[in-house]
């Protein structure tokens, strides 16, 4: 499995279609695996046991079939190779509920998807220099 830059669990196929297209325009060189189930992506995030071969992001979905984003976030923070990659939960929820759940399990940032592909892009362009090209990692 070669080692995506971003990895990113959404069951929506047409809205992670829709990311990926927006990932391509801003930076074309991004490696973007999709699962869309959050079984399967804890599956395939033990994969990732190469601490040289991780992901540098990890976009959660709030609702997902099979374990919800806040049980893959819990889950990847108590994983020793993956706790200190930035993960990100991206959801159509805004409700303080679910934000608050979810900085209390660790996530580094919580983002309400935005409507329309121009304010994705804007988004998606704003992590991209931040995570990307500001922040300081440990890798």
């Amino acid at each position: 499995m070669s080692t995506p830059d971003i990895f990113y669990v959404e069951d929506d196929p047409d809205y992670a279609f829709i990311l990926q297209t927006a990932i391509g325009e801003i930076q074309e060189e991004l490696k973007l695996s999709i699962v869309e189930d959050g079984r399967d992506a804890i599956d395939q995030l033990r994969l990732f046991s190469d601490e040289k071969n991780l992901p540098k992001l990890i976009l959660l979905d709030l609702n997902l079939p099979g374990l919800s984003g806040l049980d893959i976030l819990k889950t990847i923070k108590e994983m020793p190779h993956l706790k200190y990659i930035p993960v990100i939960l991206f959801s159509t929820s805004d409700n303080p509920q679910d934000v608050k759940a979810s900085y209390e399990f660790g996530a580094n940032a919580y983002v309400t998807k935005p409507d329309g592909y121009n304010n994705l892009l804007t988004c998606l362009k704003t992590m991209h220099e931040f995570w990307f090209l500001q922040n300081r990692g440990l890798n």
